[in-house]
């Protein structure tokens, strides 16, 4: 009996382990959604700001403006990590810090890393060089988050702090896999113009003003866009965690229900093994 009341006790542990896996993964496939949806309908915004800019460009360097002028030497560079807010996701947010730390290794420059997430306070601050956390990015971005975030790395590199700014985060290729990746954001880059026929452009107001707006708008979309890019990843991870999860536990009650089964089969063999020698225990005792 001590035996099946602790394989009950088992089965109804494992019972509650599988709801909750089951609702996080809910959970995670409503926010991840979510996020899809927003994505959707921000990447055309970042792609044709930044073919815009491309456009608007004229040929010589703008060297005036401080988003598009570049460094001639790149002495400081401020990586931006964007890890997830919480754990249950797989080897998601370990793989990024160890990402990053094999980047730093091989970084010659004096380097900073900016995290996005609150995730592993303790288990990133000791191992990298942290200079700012933003802890306030929800699970499903929005602009106010970006535009924050945004305005941050614009300040750090227009100041000097930086001379560039890179992006460290996980690319979303699938629902089964996320690939760590960069993305040098500060200075913008140019696409290359060549074959390209120089038009006669008129900007109104005027060119600076209209260079610097392009200019705004394609990195705030463009850290918008890369904010819930790595959201959908650390969701899609959570999802595919929880299901291995999930199917795990189920397979545990299946086993932990047939061993109750044979359990109480043994006792109720004991059972009667024990009544039937009481039996013929007292037609011996009244045949004597």
């Amino acid at each position: 009996m001590a035996n099946t009341r602790a394989l009950k006790a088992r089965v109804a542990s494992a019972e509650g382990i599988l709801q909750i896996t089951k609702s996080m993964k809910m959970a995670s496939a409503a926010k991840l959604r979510r996020v899809q949806a927003a994505k959707a309908k921000l990447g055309p915004v970042a792609r044709e700001s930044r073919r815009l800019l491309a456009q608007a460009l004229p040929a010589e360097e703008p060297g005036a403006l401080p988003l598009l002028a570049g460094r001639d030497e790149k002495k400081r560079v401020c990586y931006v990590l964007l890890i997830g807010n919480r754990g249950l996701c797989g080897a998601y947010n370990s793989a990024l810090v160890k990402y990053t730390e094999g980047l730093l290794r091989r970084e010659s420059r004096q380097a900073e890393v900016a995290v996005c997430g609150s995730w592993g306070r303790e288990s990133v601050e000791p191992v990298l060089p942290v200079c700012r956390r933003f802890d306030r990015i929800g699970d499903v971005p929005t602009a106010e988050e970006a535009g924050e975030l945004a305005a941050w790395i614009k300040e750090r590199y227009s100041s000097g702090a930086a001379d560039e700014i890179v992006f460290v985060y996980q690319r979303y290729d699938s629902f089964l896999k996320q690939t760590p990746c960069t993305l040098s954001l500060l200075p913008l880059s140019r696409e290359s113009r060549e074959g390209q026929a120089e038009e006669m452009r008129i900007f109104e107001p005027d060119r600076e003003s209209v260079l610097t707006a392009l200019a705004e708008l394609c990195v705030n979309s463009t850290v918008y866009d890369l904010l819930l890019e790595a959201r959908c990843g650390e969701h899609a991870a959570r999802m595919a965690s929880m299901t291995s999860a999930a199917d795990n536990t189920e397979e545990l009650i299946a086993k932990l229900n047939l061993a109750l089964n044979h359990a109480r089969q043994a006792a109720v063999t004991t059972e009667i093994t024990e009544i039937a020698g009481g039996a013929e225990a007292l037609k011996e005792l009244k045949d004597r």
